[in-house]
């Protein structure tokens, strides 16, 4: 079966194959991913974003000395580790074997025991009311149809009160093209377009698909799983910060937001 990319777009595609791609890519792009952007996240930091924002700076989870902290799409599990060292209890999930597995190279290299488990975010197999904190930097939420069954399956496994967190990629960055230059400063396509981005094979097997939500879009699916938006932060892009990470980099980032982070908690 030939998995090399034949095409690339905006297109609807049914939902079962836009969301079951992820779990494929991930396990084929893992250690590619890691070797690019491995030394920016390091082993066992804990990086909101691009821009570089640190949860050692930002306190988006609050005190997590003594909490059970669950991690969701935590790829190779580097804010967990992270967490772990901060006094947490702290337990990594991800979709992707292959993410996890570099993970695991992680902990055998630094002496380190990191709970980790391969779980689909929209069926986390946890009980009711198991964990205090709950968060994820970039992973899951971009890249299923139904997202809403995420913030579900979080506020359920959340105690009344609970603390999730989550980054995504900005939403108007969507109407802009994913260059990091000047040709990313122009918006090339409509804002509230929501036909998923999906890379196919030549026999049209999807092999990546990526989600567009609106804001609105973002704060009806949280709120429609019982979920109170407390903060929405979106960092700057830092002087002197001249990193470039697909389309985020400094020229973009002067002028444009990159990531949305929402600040939300379980009602009760």
């Amino acid at each position: 079966m030939d998995d090399a990319l034949a095409r690339a777009g905006y297109r609807d595609v049914a939902p079962e194959e836009g969301g079951g791609a992820a779990r494929g890519w991930w396990d084929a792009n893992a250690e590619e991913y890691l070797a690019e952007h491995g030394d920016f996240l390091g082993p066992d930091d804990f990086v909101w974003c691009p821009e570089g924002l640190r949860e050692a700076d930002a306190h988006l989870l609050g005190d997590v000395r003594g909490a059970t902290v669950l991690e969701v799409g935590a790829g190779a599990a580097q804010c967990s580790r992270w967490l772990t060292a901060a006094g947490a209890r702290a337990v990594a999930t991800d979709v992707s074997g292959g993410m996890l597995a570099a993970g695991a190279g992680y902990d055998a290299r630094r002496g380190s025991r990191t709970p980790m488990v391969q779980a689909d975010a929209r069926h986390l197999p946890f009980a009711d009311a198991s964990f205090d904190v709950a968060f994820t930097a970039f992973g899951a939420l971009p890249f299923v149809p139904d997202a809403g069954r995420v913030h579900a399956e979080v506020a359920r496994v959340l105690r009344p009160g609970g603390r999730w967190v989550f980054a995504v990629t900005h939403p108007v960055r969507w109407a802009f093209p994913d260059d990091p230059g000047t040709g990313g400063l122009t918006a090339a396509r409509s804002y509230f377009d929501r036909r998923p981005y999906v890379e196919e094979a030549a026999d049209g097997r999807v092999l990546y698909a990526e989600y567009h939500r609106t804001l609105g879009d973002h704060v009806r699916e949280l709120t429609g799983a019982g979920l109170v938006l407390d903060d929405l932060v979106e960092p700057p892009w830092p002087a002197g910060h001249d990193r470039v990470w697909g389309g985020w980099g400094p020229v973009r980032g002067a002028l444009l937001p990159g990531t949305a982070v929402f600040v939300t908690r379980r009602a009760g």
